[in-house]
């Protein structure tokens, strides 16, 4: 049983969710596969559905963190690990964080994700340089804005992130 539970069993079971893409000619979305893993069971598994559902978020790890929060009724998947084909995009990267996942076991690197044509290189480019060819940040209404942030300070019966 243990065998069956370990990073290397854990990690063939994301590369197979990656490869699920390849049966259906990657109609669905891109060769990424990802689980999660709480006291040594599996939560959720997935793959990339970007492509399928019309929806750029829907990444292998944002997909399994969706689940497993369903699965597990809370936002925070403390305790859990996380398991993915590639080494997470800025985007997954910030919902593992946000989902207090503090343990990421990956196979692929970012370099090996833009050998074939992922473009996550660019984001990590914008965050050091904060670039802006390719977006454009603007800071407008936060006299009203700032309101509703100091009443969410103010209530102590808040569930933080």
């Amino acid at each position: 049983m243990k065998e069956l539970l370990s990073n290397e069993n854990m990690m063939k079971i994301a590369v197979e969710e990656s490869k699920v893409n390849s049966e259906n000619n990657y109609k669905d979305g891109g060769p990424f596969g990802a689980v999660i893993v709480k006291n040594g069971k599996i939560i959720s598994k997935g793959h990339n559905t970007v492509i399928k559902s019309k929806d750029s978020t829907a990444h292998a790890e944002i997909n399994v963190i969706r689940e497993a929060s369903q699965i597990l009724g809370t936002h925070d998947l403390s305790g859990c690990i996380l398991y993915t084909s590639a080494e997470p995009c800025p985007m997954c990267l910030s919902a593992i964080i946000w989902a207090n996942i503090k343990e990421v076991y990956y196979a692929n690197t970012k370099e090996d994700a833009g050998n074939i044509g992922f473009r996550d290189d660019i984001i990590y480019e914008y965050l050091k340089k904060n670039d802006k060819t390719l977006i454009n940040l603007h800071n407008i209404g936060r006299e009203e804005a700032i309101k509703v942030f100091k009443e969410f300070e103010s209530n102590n019966e808040k569930e933080m992130y």
